[in-house]
């Protein structure tokens, strides 16, 4: 199964500043502590807990928050794309992870006090696949006939931020960056509906600091770069080093990705007007004649026509305009124009 995703060096270059973590928290954790953490109170541990077996196919952020002079870890696992019903049990197995290498760093003559507890370890999980959720959310209903033993059983639960479950009039409601992105982020189109949810956010995103609005644009940058052709990625660089205000840059990738959709549908073009070509002589070399031959350029040469006149009616020309580029009656033209619609 595979779990990376295409999306994860955005989010954990987001989540990895503790300001937009604790955000993450306030905004979608309905519990009295989330919103009583602050900025100043977390530390973001720089270690991984990824065990060997899933090394290449997720990653992971840990944070240490003080509250009330403990330590309390946060351990957010990021970013799923697709349901994974093992889920509790290596969410278990990075915990025990976590109170290991606690220990080890602990003085032994501390940890063997009567008094000692471990810390509390809250696990997340960040998800954004198309289908709904269906994992086991506690780690007793993994069990087998979890229900005869009750409390003798092992459980624990685990936060579930599930981007594309949220609505969006909550999620432009929130009006920060955290929600900004998963409003964004729900989009299933790199192209049209990406500009449509990047116009809604966009009086949204006017009210971010300049710190957030740079976050956002570097967030944005990897998710429209990842699917336009390689020619755009300067232009996208450029868009992303000049354009200053929100709004301005926001026209300008949709400038980029029109340009790009105009790009591949000339290239459509091209290659239809070769295969209409191709398709032609051949016809013509089935003769097996020289008449036959030129009969099949003809043919080739008129569906190139006929394909050119399509596209433009697909575009809105004129007929006019179409007869003078094709050479094709205003007649013929109509008769196309009939067949398309």
């Amino acid at each position: 199964m595979e779990i990376h995703n295409p999306h994860d060096k955005g989010y954990k270059y987001i989540l990895s500043i503790k300001r937009l973590f604790v955000e993450l928290l306030r905004s979608f954790v309905d519990q009295g502590w989330a919103q009583n953490i602050n900025p100043e109170d977390v530390e973001l541990v720089d270690k991984s807990f990824i065990l060997p077996d899933f090394k290449n196919r997720e990653a992971d952020l840990v944070y240490k928050v003080n509250i009330d002079g403990n330590n309390i870890y946060f351990y957010l696992l990021e970013l799923q794309s697709s349901v994974d019903y093992q889920m509790p049990y290596r969410l278990l197995l990075y915990m025990v992870e976590i109170w290991r290498t606690v220990l080890k760093d602990l003085d032994k003559k501390e940890a063997a006090k009567k008094d000692f507890r471990l810390p509390v370890i809250v696990p997340c999980v960040l998800y954004n696949g198309i289908d709904k959720w269906t994992a086991k959310r506690s780690f007793k209903e993994t069990l087998f006939k979890y229900e005869e033993f009750g409390d003798l059983a092992v459980n624990f639960h685990y936060i579930l931020f599930d981007v594309r479950r949220y609505k969006d009039e909550d999620l432009l409601e929130l009006a920060n960056l955290i929600a900004s992105v998963f409003f964004i982020d729900k989009t299933t189109d790199r192209s049209n509906e990406l500009l449509k949810r990047l116009n809604k956010v966009v009086e949204k995103l006017k009210g971010l600091s300049s710190e957030d609005t740079y976050i956002m644009f570097n967030w944005l940058k990897k998710i429209v770069a990842r699917d336009i052709k390689s020619e755009f990625e300067k232009e996208i660089d450029d868009i992303f080093q000049k354009e200053g205000k929100v709004e301005n840059m926001v026209y300008a990738i949709e400038r980029v990705i029109k340009k790009e959709k105009m790009d591949a549908k000339r290239e459509g073009k091209k290659e239809g007007l070769k295969e209409g070509l191709k398709e032609g002589i051949k016809e013509g070399i089935k003769e097996g004649k020289v008449e036959g031959l030129k009969e099949g350029i003809k043919e080739g040469k008129l569906k190139e026509k006929i394909q050119i006149a399509r596209e433009m009616l697909r575009e809105g020309d004129s007929v006019e305009k179409i007869s003078r580029i094709t050479k094709l009656s205003v007649d013929e033209i109509e008769k196309i124009s009939k067949s398309i619609y």
